[in-house]
Order: structure tokens, then C-alpha cells, then sequence
């Protein structure tokens, strides 16, 4: 999981937000349909804090990222996020903060979902 931090984020929305990613039914049942949830599997979460994913493009060459939370700020909620995921009963594997990071993905099927909250 990529995770965005943004400022108007809180310890509330980093709270919301892992109940949200632990319940979430993206994995497939026994009829194949998009029916469990990774605490239904028994699996595990790897987090990445991701700062590029509120790149704005908009005006030009070079992307600006405004648009997301100062380090400080995206660092504590980033580790906010993570606990509570493990308060959900899982297993969380973390990326290290601000580093160069070379990541191997693999998506397994036609599917990648972006969570927001209301």
C-alpha cells in the first residue's frame, strides 16, 4: 500500500483510514468475487509513506508537490496509520521514511483502487 499524506490530514483520518484499508473487500472469495478483506485472508499489509502521489502536473514540466503534508507532519501520521492497522489485527510491514526506496509490485489482476474518505 502506497500511502499519501495530506495537510488537512489528521490522527483521525490516519484512524479512519486503516479501519478502511483492513475491511476493504478487494480479495476474491470461492466464486471469485472481490468478497474478502485482508483481515478475511489472514494477510498482511506492506506501507509505504508516498509523498509523489499529490504530484500536481498541471502548470507545466515539473511537478509540484504542494499538495501534500510537510515531513514532520506526513511522518507522524504515516506511523499513526501504520498502528492502527496493527490495532485491526495485522501484520504491517513498513517502508523507511523519506528514503530512496527501490520497490518491486506486482498487480495481479485489473484492478488498483485509491482510498479517500468523505
Amino acid at each position: 500500500m502506497l500511502l499519501g499524506v495530506a495537510p488537512g490530514d489528521t490522527p483521525e483520518t490516519a484512524a479512519a483510514l486503516a479501519g478502511k484499508t483492513a475491511r476493504l473487500r478487494i480479495f476474491s472469495d470461492d466464486a471469485g468475487r472481490m468478497n474478502r478483506s485482508v483481515q478475511d485472508i489472514g494477510g498482511s499489509v506492506l506501507s509505504i509513506s508516498q509523498f509523489t502521489l499529490y504530484a500536481d502536473t498541471r502548470g507545466g514540466n515539473r511537478p509540484s508537490f504542494t499538495g501534500a503534508a510537510s515531513p514532520d507532519r506526513a511522518r507522524e501520521l504515516y506511523r499513526l496509520f501504520n498502528d492502527a492497522l496493527r490495532e485491526q489485527g495485522l501484520m504491517v510491514g513498513e517502508g523507511v521514511f523519506g528514503a530512496h526506496m527501490v520497490l518491486d509490485l506486482t498487480n495481479d489482476g485489473p484492478v488498483t483502487i485509491t482510498l479517500d474518505l468523505p
